[in-house]
């Protein structure tokens, strides 16, 4: 009797047969859940809220002073802006303005300009007001319009401050209408059919949903962003369709080998599903990295988009196969139509690029890495920061405001830093006096109370916000000069904290590096039993992520292609960092999991590496141009940091997918060869034996 030599079926094989023979059950217990996710989001509203806390800096020591014992001294401000030939002459006007101001909800006292010291600017031509607010968004966008209709004839007007550049920078909403229709597009060129193409979407569209609600939900527990949705529906729309697309291609081309519709979705679900899980895995280690860098503000946006991934992945393993087992049969007519029509084997294209690659291996290693290094030049010269209003578009009101100060009162007006003295009066004049002494301040104002024992000073220095004098001034403020002066005196505000949040994010970024790199490439030698493989994986993704921060640096920072010149937000290297290397795994997983499957089935290295990128190039390449669509998106949103990601992030999955996937990982595996599957036996017994690929079934010995 013959033996039986078919393996067990796997538990990923297994839950795809489940929801093949009860789709309708699978469909319905993500439509429940998605339903109630949307219902308690519902019912709870959302409490997001920006948190910047940095524990251990000055500017926090400084802030929890503030909140403990004078807390209405850092209060949230809107900034009212005009300038004539002479202000004077337009009081009347001005006063009616700050009278609509004051009458509008979320506004609360109104400062006047025209006796107000300092409000002013010398010659007459500039002056400002100051206006308490507490509202919301959409209350802070109301009062736009006052401005602009009072502007005219002479006179110029326009709102600054942080609760109007939040109003202006707006939500998502076309970027997201643009990833959607995007991906759809894309899809359907790719598969021919709408219906076919739909599925990914479906798949993506219910995991980001029902995060989204959870996010509602989990920020009233701990602090989640107001930035974070827009960059929770795009990274879960990218991720969620790549994931469902790689396993909807694997179980089309299992069709077409001539697999019927249910076991062509367990072998789906058993190989790309498997892939799936894996690489979803290394972007959530990548992601919880950034707790490394202490900072309240990344953790939250970590948990969340790690969430979002965690959810997809889910929702690729679940609710794809259900969807298979509803619309497989129509599905499965349309893929042998359309392979028929195509009347060539598929990755014939991919086989003969492979071929190419081979023949001149060492060529393709030598220039692309050569063009990657030089593409990364400009990130030795980046400056991190937060771009101030002066790096706006110039239609957009705070940044007219920000130009009009600028004008009329100095660059330094726009970054102004707080010093408060813990101490008696005499002591904050003597602190006061010292500022005033310096060459790199423009003014220092007189030390006034605050609370009890607590006086404030306003330093306006002679450089912008983000200009390196002002960097080099909060330093020198924070050395010998205060050292010296008596009393306890401590600097801070918005300027100061953004210069202490770019420091710690510098300070820290190798720790992160180191764990994230680390992790991710143990995990690879657990899944390909390589070292070579894992230490490729990794310089690769270096590369590629240097690559695309030294393009954002040239684009953003230096002010090439139209952008407005200023500093890389502080969040964007270390986010994009986290995201793209989880991404780039995705890819490699996907990549060479496949390679090592025939491999283990062949023992040809070759052979390994022209089927793998033939079987694989197609899907790779069009999950890739949704990603780049979709995260191409955010050029459209107001907000820098919004646009910075979204080309890092389009930037670095292009090069990935389109230069280092298909270019540099078969030439590197061609000249490695055998020597790319080596690993020690000591290590080899060490790590735990996890597959990303099942073991192929292998012909029993004829006799």
């Amino acid at each position: 009797m013959e033996p039986d030599l078919a393996p067990a079926r796997s538990r990923l094989a297994r839950l795809s047969d489940w929801t093949q023979r009860r789709p309708l059950i699978a469909l319905l217990l993500w439509v429940l859940v998605f339903g109630g996710a949307i219902g308690a989001a519902a019912a709870a509203g959302s409490a997001f809220d920006d948190d910047y806390s940095m524990p251990g800096t000055e500017s926090q020591a400084l802030a929890d002073l503030l909140e403990e014992r004078a807390p209405d001294a850092d209060r949230v401000a809107v900034q009212v802006v005009f300038a004539a030939d002479a202000v004077a002459a337009e009081q009347d006007r001005v006063d009616a303005l700050l009278a609509e101001i004051a009458a509008m909800p979320g506004v609360g006292a109104v400062s006047d300009p025209f006796t107000e010291p300092g409000a002013i600017s010398e010659d007459g031509t500039v002056g400002y007001a100051t206006a308490g607010f507490d509202g919301t968004t959409e209350e802070a966008a109301a009062l736009l319009p006052l401005a602009e209709d009072a502007a005219g004839d002479g006179l110029e007007v326009a709102l600054g401050g942080e609760p109007i550049r939040e109003a202006e920078e707006g939500g998502g909403g076309a970027a997201e209408g643009v990833g959607v229709l995007a991906a759809l597009v894309i899809l359907v060129l790719m598969f021919g059919s709408f219906l076919a193409a739909s599925l990914p979407l479906i798949t993506a569209v219910f995991a980001v949903g029902t995060t989204f609600c959870l996010a509602q939900l989990v920020s009233h527990v701990t602090t989640l962003p107001t930035y974070l949705t827009p960059i929770l529906f795009l990274v879960g729309l990218g991720v969620g369709v790549d994931y469902a697309l790689l396993i909807f291609a694997r179980f089309r081309s299992e069709l077409l080998a001539g697999a019927n519709r249910r076991d062509a979705a367990a072998t789906a679900l058993d190989t790309a599903g498997r892939s799936v899980l894996f690489a979803g895995s290394v972007v959530i280690v990548a992601l919880i990295g950034l707790y490394a860098l202490g900072l309240g503000a990344l953790q939250s946006v970590s948990v969340a988009v790690a969430l979002v991934v965690l959810v997809t992945m889910v929702a690729s393993v679940t609710l794809l196969p259900a969807l298979l087992g509803l619309f497989g049969k129509r599905i499965e007519r349309r893929v042998r139509k359309r392979a028929a029509k195509a009347g060539s084997a598929p990755g014939r294209r991919w086989n003969a690029w492979s071929r190419l690659v081979e023949k001149q291996a060492w060529l393709a290693i030598v220039a692309v890495t050569a063009g990657l290094a030089a593409l990364s030049a400009p990130l030795a010269g980046i400056r991190l920061g937060f771009a101030d209003a002066g790096a706006e578009s110039e239609e957009l009101q705070s940044r007219q405001a920000y130009d009009l100060l600028a004008e009329g009162f100095g660059a330094g007006f726009n970054g102004p830093l707080t010093v408060v003295t813990d101490g008696t009066e005499a002591e904050a004049r003597a602190a006061q006096a010292a500022i005033d002494a310096l060459d790199s301040v423009e003014f220092a104002s007189p030390a006034f109370p605050i609370g009890e024992g607590l006086w404030m000073s306003t330093v306006i220095g002679t450089g912008g916000p983000s200009d390196e004098a002002t960097v080099d001034l909060v330093h020198e403020l924070r050395g010998d000069v205060l050292d010296e002066a008596p009393g306890e005196q401590l600097v801070g505000g918005a300027t100061a904290a953004a210069i202490d949040f770019s420091e710690i994010i510098e300070d820290r970024a190798p720790l992160f590096l180191i764990l994230v790199v680390g992790l991710s490439m143990l995990l690879l030698m657990v899944v390909f039993r390589s070292v070579l493989i894992p230490v490729k994986a990794a310089v690769l993704n270096l590369l590629t992520i240097g690559a695309s921060l030294g393009l954002v640096t040239w684009m953003f920072q230096d002010g090439a292609l139209g952008a407005e010149p200023g500093p890389i937000e502080a969040f964007v290297p270390v986010m994009t960092f986290a995201i793209v290397f989880g991404l780039s795994m995705d890819y490699e997983v996907f990549l060479v999991s496949r390679m090592r499957e025939e491999w283990v089935r062949t023992g040809d290295a070759t052979e390994a590496v022209r089927t793998g990128l033939a079987s694989t190039g197609g899907v790779v390449t069009a999950a890739a141009a949704i990603m780049i669509a979709v995260f191409g998106a955010f050029v459209f949103s107001e907000s820098r940091l919004l646009q910075q990601f979204g080309v890092g992030m389009a930037a670095a999955i292009f090069i990935d997918a389109f230069v280092i996937r298909v270019l540099l990982v078969p030439a590197i595996m061609k000249v490695m060869g055998r020597a790319a599957w080596w690993m020690p036996k000591w290590m080899n017994r060490t790590l735990p034996h996890v597959t990303v690929e099942p073991e192929p079934a292998r012909e029993p010995a004829r006799t």
